[in-house]
């Protein structure tokens, strides 16, 4: 994904906006850490400590390739595994040799790691970082001053791990609130184009063919008037429970509108969809809802078809859904294949006609 996605990608995907997000403050930190490092260059040059300069280097280096990445391919140089490692010797270094003035610079660098890297990754480089600096400040300053800095960093490290938790847990909330249904947690259409995409290039890229079966209930409009929007919620809410009974961990369940359902079949042939797509009737069909409601549901199969896009796949289902209305509810149909698509259940023809061709 480009770093700069435009504003109207990531407000279609939270999953997408919350990466560019990431990746943006990622981009930022390292340009003012660039900014703020690379005249110290000169500075520990000027003092002739060679050394410190040479590790500077590597880190605005570092620095540079991270935004260099992430401008051009949007990629995250080395998921930022080096950021630690040269913050770590830099700041010990750093006050090894220049006192106070070289520990000031291991706060940002012991909050940074927070924005830069995973939570767990995080806590274990800062853990290393602080037992570092409590050892050279234990060899370099006074006793007072050693419990002053591992104190001070060591409590600035925990509101920062804090505060990413916090940012973390909100992420994942907010992406869960974007992405699924409040009523029934299916996923939403924001996920739709995504998934459906994914399953198009697994059929293009490895030819594993997917599926999807879309679901509406018959006459739902009558439960709403007659026994109210509570009990429609409440039925709605079986429902997706019923379905996900059916399916396999790696199916996916999406609340395309008000009471119609798509499950998404990786791995699946349309026989084997239509087979599902019956099942999931009967469990619909076989006791009543909220104890006295009692329901059917029309379905239609799709099995992706090459060369198409998620549109076509979702209009064919979709006009195939239309058709089992038509023909009066309560059935599967199976949606017309494009082009000269095989079916799978038809057996392949050998090149003189005779018949299905030796596996």
């Amino acid at each position: 994904m480009n770093l700069f996605t435009s504003p109207d990608t990531m407000a279609t995907n939270p999953t997408l906006a919350v990466l560019g997000f990431k990746r943006q403050l990622v981009y930022h930190l390292h340009i003012w850490a660039l900014i703020a490092v690379a005249p110290l260059v000169m500075v520990q040059w000027q003092q002739s400590n060679l050394l410190l300069s040479v590790l500077l280097i590597l880190f605005c280096i570092n620095a540079v390739l991270v935004i260099a990445f992430l401008r051009l391919r949007g990629v995250y140089f080395l998921e930022g595994r080096l950021f630690p490692i040269l913050a770590v010797v830099c700041a010990a270094f750093s006050t090894s040799i220049n006192g106070h003035a070289g520990l000031y610079w291991a706060y940002p660098a012991a909050v940074a790691l927070f924005f830069l890297l995973p939570l767990k990754e995080a806590i274990a480089c800062n853990i290393v970082f602080v037992t570092v600096m409590a050892v050279v400040s234990y060899i370099q300053f006074p006793e007072a001053d050693f419990w002053r800095i591992t104190f001070s960093l060591g409590l600035s490290c925990l509101f920062a791990m804090i505060f990413a938790w916090l940012v973390g847990r909100l992420r994942e909330e907010l992406t869960r609130l974007a992405t699924t249904d409040p009523l029934t947690g299916c996923l939403n259409r924001s996920q739709l184009a995504d998934v459906l995409n994914s399953q198009i290039q697994m059929r293009e890229r490895y030819e594993r063919v997917s599926s999807m079966v879309l679901l509406d209930l018959d006459y739902f409009k009558t439960i709403n008037d007659r026994w109210g929007h509570i009990a429609g919620d409440r039925v709605l809410k079986e429902m997706a429970i019923r379905v996900r009974k059916r399916l396999r961990e790696s199916d996916q369940l999406f609340r395309i509108g008000g009471e119609e359902f798509m499950v998404v079949l990786p791995e699946t042939r349309q026989k084997d969809a239509d087979t599902l797509a019956h099942q999931l009737l009967t469990s619909i069909s076989a006791r009543p809802f909220l104890d006295d409601i009692k329901l059917t549901a029309s379905a239609s199969v799709a099995e992706v078809c090459r060369g198409e896009t998620w549109s076509v796949w979702l209009n064919r289902a979709d006009q195939a859904l239309y058709d089992a209305k038509a023909k009066g509810r309560n059935q599967v149909v199976n949606a017309a294949r494009v082009g000269n698509e095989p079916d799978p259940a038809e057996p392949l023809a050998t090149p003189d006609g005779s018949g299905s061709a030796p596996v």
